[in-house]
């Protein structure tokens, strides 16, 4: 079994089972995840959010499909933030949309099943380059999953803003036009739902960050100073978790 690597630094106050579910709702404002009822899985979640993913990851999967969401956003995060090796991280990342694929046909109402396919094959996509993806059909499936998440959960904001992010960078690699007719995304989609993520979790340093990516990408220098505005609240943001820090993290980065 491969090891994966440590989330570095660890949380100076880490979560126990009261203090998650004291921050449940901040936590997941943006994957509409409900609070577990069943003490395993929230003693699961405890590892996912103060980064020990792996063993996150296993805990999930020894719950069957209760955890299965767990499962496969640990992995996603672990192979998104820290996975140095670009083939294991690929080969996680379809792991993790393989499962969600299992899992929507036996919970096809389940909102993480659609996301959480969507996230992986989204990353695994900008690992192999968006045009790439894009020619190899990846582009629908991708749409289309992140649809179906927001009709199931209409709160979700992720997904809104995931969704977002796939109109800007199909318009970013291929144009408006291209854009449009082949793949469906406009600017003005985008932008819509960048709005409605932002209106949903304005708190975020993720929904920040991401919407300010969005604008430039979308409507260019006349977005600047928007652009700014959403950077610096995002940096203003303190990280609540371990997830919350390595995004903020990378971000700092670029």
């Amino acid at each position: 079994m491969t090891v994966w690597i440590d989330c570095p630094p660890p949380l100076p106050n880490p979560f126990d089972t009261e203090r998650l579910s004291a921050n449940w709702a901040r936590l997941h404002k943006g994957d509409a995840e409900p609070l577990p009822v069943q003490a395993e899985l929230l003693q699961a979640w405890v590892l996912f959010h103060n980064g020990e993913f792996q063993r996150a990851t296993h805990a999930g999967l020894l719950l069957g499909d209760a955890g299965m969401n767990l499962a496969n956003k640990a992995t996603c995060i672990y192979a998104n933030y820290l996975e140095p090796s670009e083939q294991r991280r690929e080969s996680l990342l379809l792991e993790a949309a393989a499962r969600s694929e299992t899992l929507q046909s036996r919970q096809p109402d389940n909102p993480g099943a659609w996301y959480w396919q969507a996230y992986a094959l989204g990353r695994y996509s900008q690992g192999i380059s968006v045009a790439k993806a894009l020619a190899n059909g990846l582009g629908a499936r991708i749409k289309g999953a992140l649809e179906k998440a927001i009709e199931r959960a209409p709160q979700h904001a992720d997904a809104h803003l995931a969704l977002a992010s796939f109109h800007a960078e199909v318009i970013d690699k291929v144009g408006h036009l291209i854009g449009r007719m082949t793949y469906g995304a406009t600017a003005e989609a985008g932008l819509d739902l960048y709005r409605r993520a932002y209106s949903l979790n304005p708190d975020s340093a993720i929904t920040l960050t991401e919407y300010a990516r969005g604008l430039l990408m979308l409507e260019g220098r006349s977005k600047l100073d928007m652009a700014h505005d959403l950077q610096e609240k995002a940096a203003a943001i303190e990280p609540l978790d371990a997830m919350e820090q390595l995004y903020v993290a990378t971000a700092l980065l670029n």
